[in-house]
């Protein structure tokens, strides 16, 4: 206290030794006019926000007291900090009527000892009764005199004075008005376009431009209605429009003794909403005569009134120099900060002594002396989000870093992390002011200044800021009022990526939450960081330089491979020279289907891309890497949250040399279903782009129609085609007549007759026996020499390698293994036996096994990040049976976790007879994804119905059959070798539709360009490769979108914290790109639930205080929450904006239009009405009259 005492005596020292200095308590007489001069103590500023610490900073050089009132809602605002004192005004009132409760203000002010009021701009500063109450309350009011005020506030009264002063003019009416009829009837006399204006206020609050005579009323209401928000009268001014115009302000200051200078003019015409976004002093590009005859009418026209202290006088410039009034401001402007950047002049404290009662020149302000020094730009950067027609953006401040420096002007007030930006008060977040000796200099200040800001929880206008500045018209100063209406160029933004926030939002997640990604065990991840195995470093000068800029080490160009021989000749010569090759090749499958069968397709790309330099530079020569497609596309979208597209690019850049294949599903692509064919071949031609090579073409019952036209697609994308006979049965059994040796060999020849490259076997389940092999494949040789021959199989029983020897030796070219520490079991056989087994012999790969092992180490170690999916928690072994049920390798892990889930794990051999049976019913089928699929869900439906085979025939009319049954049955995935089984299909389908012929000849083509536009609705940065992947999988890709915006690229987070997060203490780092890494530490969580049901969770990244606020699912289901919008689904219509809800225009069971008004929305003075998206009848409304909506709150749903 005593500290405070000394503070408050030192400062009126510094005021009493300024009035000694000055002519204390003197009585000056000018002009026949007599001023006393009294020096102001205290100052109280009826305000909030950056402009009442714009005036406490003047008050504090001054050695002047400063005082500060605030709403209940601005409890923990800023401004109510920075003064010297502060007090709650209004309380129990709405939150601007706090700030405009005159009664209370003057209290604060009575109360506490307050010498003078300062009304800032906006709410009060242009209330006349206001500076009147002040007045008559024995204070001070810093500003004009209440006449003034009410003249110059009452845009009729100051037209007239204009007129008098006979300053130029444009037509109007001559009175406020305040009916629609008025407005119809000045309208039909003086015609259109005109300008509605609120009588009593600025800052374009009830502002309408009308240019149709039918839109007069409606923006009439709507005008007037804003103006009675704002500032407490609707009462509005109409005046011609003059179109073209430049917004030209000019700055005064007046004293008390009838002295009025100008301090140049600024240019105001960047306007979006008749709201001035940038402004420029002094105005470029204006003849200097014109600039003399305005500044020369203000301040005869501030003059002719007895204009004191600071105004402006605004005017309207054609181009032909013309210019006319448009009304005074009769207060401090926003911008006035750039006035005072290129003169020089402190205009809040000119306010003050004007005040006290010292006059201009007394204060050096004559107008010779005043002069302007180079361009000063102003940037109002303020929380709306340009991407979405301006709405004003609320919420909380996550991240604050502003940009500084030489040049460089910051006002504020709430720009701090953890500061809550409400929806009841403008939007203005920080005026950022540059000044530099000419105009193109203060606008690279300016541009490089909001670069550096960092704002994150709330939008702002920045991109908008930017695309204006760096637009050629501006930086010459050729702009108009039109400048944003014509470029709308200014409205493409590349969004901003807020990588590190998003992240963050992740970890709380999972830290509150649990995994984003069911776990499947009990397992958990290890803590493990797998060793890299090394590659061969560039040891060159150049490289070494490179070094030393990044930081980083660059590998030597990998080996050529056969990637390079594709590359240059295509895919008959790649065909060629893989037939030529004398050892074995070998395509590894560990990027793809050993973890597809092992760990449930689990693996992400950041412990893929993680081994592939290494694959790149000690596997080059194998004959490809299985690494796409299948079950990895929809898993990557679903579980993993990553974009497949992203990976598969990715891969390709860390590994240039070796060929990549992917499973393609024929006329499904990578689906589960029938698509349109142009879908297909699109699909195709964009792998190719994105870094595939060889397209494995299968179909799931070896139905040709739909694996030509799988194959068709490949090879017009310029792939490899390597079609694949799904195999099944055994042909090595002569008991076994469907699925013979006869049967395989008229596939091939069918398959090479359509023109494959490569022709594939593919023994899904791992049924080809050594001596089936050998019979299959010296078959297929002899009839097709030229060809080679890939064969594929998975390793149930333990016979993989054997199988996969037999092959080599009967004349394959190519077979699957994977490495040795992801092989066996359901996955494939072992890369190191098979390497070992033909080392020195004629059929060498050519591999190291040193190689294998240092490459087996990394995914043994990698493997145990996987726990929560391994597939040993529930299978210890491999299975010769197998070679009964016939279950593919994938499936059969998949099978086994459902049925532990499902409480059947003891009944698992049950599950697997059943697949038999199931099998057998079907018609015993070629079994691969997705006809295995519906094998499998046959299966487990007999199992949990305790079923048998023949109570399934008997009853099979009364029996409600899963959905992948009966599509089955209706040829909804092809038609099955030897037909449908009757009458079990006659009776499960009884008269229901069936597919003759290939499912999707029929299908229309997709609309490419409509769906990415319906995606665009609400995920404007979609990509071509985003629509492909929800042409495929419409829900999954919509629920990915949704997710990455959300929470980012989680990609580049390590496995273990991705799926079960950090632990409190825990540091990890996050490379989201090269040379920018996260450093992020978890500190806590907080036991506290916030109203909305939200957990705070603290983080430390890069050194700096961080925290997110996450929903408590669990504890909030207790909790009555408002519901959300769910993003892509258009049937609900969500709040575009937070706000307050003033109307509600429809009603349960109302019909309603497309575009019709729906509900009427206010936040930060402006109004929003929220339209109907679509026609439909209403089925529910979720709001009520008056309730305060946060964005994309539920407004009603449509049906």
């Amino acid at each position: 206290m005593q500290i405070l005492n000394a503070r408050f005596a030192l400062r009126a020292t510094a005021t009493n030794l300024h009035a000694w200095c000055s002519p204390r308590s003197r009585t000056a007489t000018t002009d026949s006019k007599t001023i006393d001069y009294k020096p102001i103590r205290s100052v109280l500023v009826a305000n909030r926000g950056e402009i009442a610490i714009r005036v406490f900073r003047a008050c504090t050089e001054l050695g002047i007291r400063s005082v500060a009132i605030y709403s209940e809602q601005d409890r923990l605002q800023m401004h109510r900090q920075k003064a010297d004192e502060s007090y709650i005004v209004g309380k129990g009132l709405p939150p601007v009527e706090a700030y405009l409760s005159i009664p209370e203000i003057i209290r604060v002010a009575k109360e506490n000892d307050v010498d003078a009021v300062h009304p800032g701009y906006g709410l009060l500063s242009e209330r006349s009764d206001f500076a009147d109450a002040v007045l008559k309350a024995g204070l001070r009011f810093i500003g004009p005199s209440p006449k003034v005020v009410q003249q110059m506030g009452d845009k009729v009264a100051a037209r007239a004075a204009a007129i008098e002063a006979k300053v130029p003019i444009v037509a109007g009416t001559d009175g406020p008005i305040t009916t629609k009829e008025e407005a119809l009837e000045f309208c039909k006399q003086h015609g259109l376009p005109v300008i509605f204006k609120a009588a009593f206020g600025g800052g374009g609050r009830g502002m309408r431009v009308v240019r149709e005579m039918s839109e007069v009323a409606s923006s009439f209401e709507r005008a007037s209605s804003e103006a009675l928000g704002a500032f407490g009268n609707g009462s509005m001014f109409i005046e011609r429009f003059i179109e073209r115009p430049r917004h030209i302000e000019v700055q005064l200051l007046g004293d008390k003794a009838g002295n009025v200078v100008h301090l140049y003019e600024r240019d105001c015409s960047v306007q979006r909403r008749h709201q001035k976004v940038v402004e420029i002093a002094p105005a470029p590009r204006l003849d200097p005569e014109t600039r003399k005859r305005m500044t020369d009418c203000a301040v005869h026209l501030a003059r002719h009134v007895g204009y004191e202290n600071a105004g402006t006088v605004e005017f309207l410039l054609d181009d032909k120099g013309n210019f006319y009034f448009i009304e005074v401001n009769a207060r401090l402007q926003v911008e006035h900060t750039i006035t005072e950047e290129v003169t020089g002049i402190d205009l809040v404290q000119s306010q003050i002594r004007v005040a006290e009662g010292m006059t201009l020149p007394e204060m050096g302000l004559t107008q010779d002396k005043i002069k302007a020094e180079g361009f000063a730009i102003q940037c109002r950067v303020t929380t709306e989000d340009p991407a979405n027609n301006f709405q004003p953006s609320t919420g909380r401040i996550e991240v604050f870093r502003s940009g500084e420096g030489m040049g460089i002007r910051l006002d504020s007030a709430s720009t701090y992390a953890g500061a809550i930006i409400s929806p009841y008060y403008d939007s203005l977040l920080v005026k950022v002011i540059s000044h530099a000796q000419d105009l193109a200099a203060s606008a690279a200040k300016m541009n490089r200044a909001l670069r550096e800001f960092r704002i994150r929880g709330v939008k702002t206008n920045i991109p908008f800021l930017l695309n204006v500045l760096e637009n050629q018209k501006f930086l010459n100063g050729a702009v108009d009022t039109y400048f944003i209406d014509e470029n709308p160029q200014l409205f493409m933004f590349k969004a901003s990526q807020n990588r590190a926030q998003k992240i963050l939002n992740y970890l709380g997640q999972v830290l509150v939450n649990g995994p984003a990604t069911p776990l499947a065990t009990n397992i958990p991840p290890s803590d493990v960081k797998p060793y890299i195995p090394p590659v061969p470093l560039d040891l060159s000068p150049e490289a070494i330089k490179m070094q030393e800029m990044t930081g980083e080490n660059t590998a030597v160009k990998p080996p050529k491979g056969f990637k390079e021989i594709l590359t240059e000749g295509g895919p008959e010569a790649f065909a060629k020279a893989v037939r030529q090759n004398k050892g074995l090749l070998l395509m590894d499958t560990t990027f793809r289907d050993a973890h597809q069968s092992l760990l449930a397709t689990r693996v992400r790309t950041h412990d893929l891309l993680a081994v592939a330099p290494y694959v790149a530079h000690n596997l080059h020569n194998l004959y490809s890497l299985e690494n796409w497609g299948g079950a990895t596309f929809d898993v990557a979208l679903r579980f993993l949250h990553e974009c497949p597209w992203e990976r598969l690019e990715d891969m390709r850049r860390m590994i240039p040399n070796v060929p990549f294949q992917m499973l393609l599903r024929g006329a499904n692509a990578v689906g589960y279903t029938n698509y349109p064919d142009n879908v297909v071949f699109e699909f195709c031609d964009m792998a190719v782009k994105a870094g595939m090579d060889i397209f494995r073409v299968f179909d799931s019952l070896n139905y040709l129609p739909n694996l030509i036209l799988g194959m068709e697609a490949a090879g017009k994308a310029g792939g490899v085609v390597e079609a694949a006979i799904s195999y099944t049965g055994d042909v090595s059994d002569p008991n076994k007549k469907k699925y013979d040796l006869k049967y395989y060999l008229n596939l091939a020849d069918e398959l090479v007759k359509a023109g494959t490259h490569v022709l594939g076997i593919k023994d899904m389940a791992g049924l080809l026996k050594p001596q089936a092999a050998e019979m299959l494949i010296s078959a297929i040789r002899a009839k097709h020499p030229a060809v080679p021959i890939h064969v594929h199989t998975h390793d149930t029983s333990g016979a993989g390698v054997a199988a996969m020897l037999a092959c080599a030796r009967a004349g394959a070219d190519v077979v699957d293994a994977a490495v040795d520490s992801m092989s066996g079991l359901t996955s494939q056989p072992s890369l190191g036996a098979l390497v070992a087994s033909l080392q020195g012999t004629p059929l060498d790969t050519d591999i190291p096994l040193q190689t294998v092992s240092e490459y087996s180490a990394y995914w043994e170690q990698a493997r145990t990040l996987y726990g929560p999916f391994e597939c040993t928690a529930t299978m210890k072994s491999g299975n010769a049976d197998v070679y009964l049920n016939e279950i593919p390798g994938g499936q059969y892990t998949n099978l086994q976790f459902q049925a532990f889930s499902l409480g059947l794990g003891s009944q698992f051999e049950e599950v697997k007879k059943a697949y038999r049976e199931a099998n057998l019913l079907l018609g015993d089928i070629i079994k691969v994804t997705p006809s295995s699929k519906v094998v499998g869900d046959f299966a487990q439906f007999m199992v949990q119905n305790k079923l048998t085979a023949s109570e399934i025939t008997a009853r099979a009319e009364e029996l409600s059959f899963p959905k992948s049954v009966v599509e089955f049955f209706q040829g909804a995935i092809g038609i099955p070798y030897g037909g449908f089984p009757e009458p079990l299909r006659s009776k499960i389908l009884k008269d229901m539709p069936r597919i003759e012929g290939r499912p999707g000849q029929e299908l229309p083509p997709l609309d490419f360009t409509k769906l990415k536009q319906e995606l665009q609705e609400n995920y404007p940065g979609v990509t071509d490769q985003d629509v492909m992947s929800a042409a495929m999988y419409p829900q999954v890709a919509n629920d990915f979108f949704r997710i990455r915006d959300k929470y980012g690229p989680v990609k580049h987070l390590d496995t273990k914290t991705f799926l079960v997060g950090p632990t409190v203490g825990e540091t990890i780092e996050v490379k989201i790109e090269r040379g920018k890494t996260l450093d992020i530490k978890t500190l806590a969580i907080s036991d506290e639930m916030t109203a909305a049901g939200e957990r705070e969770v603290f983080f430390e990244l890069n050194g700096q205080l961080r925290s997110v606020f996450i929903r408590d699912d669990q504890a909030s289901k207790e909790m009555k929450i408002h519901p959300k919008a769910v993003k892509g689904d258009k049937n609900q219509v969500g709040a575009p904006m937070p706000g307050t809800v003033l109307t509600i225009k429809v009603k349960e069971g109302d019909k309603v239009d497309k575009g019709q008004p729906i509900a009427v929305l206010s936040a930060m003075k402006m109004e929003m009405i929220v339209q109907a998206p679509r026609a439909g009848t209403i089925v529910s409304v979720a709001i009520t009259n008056g309730q305060k909506l946060e964005g994309d709150d539920l407004i009603c749903t449509i049906e």
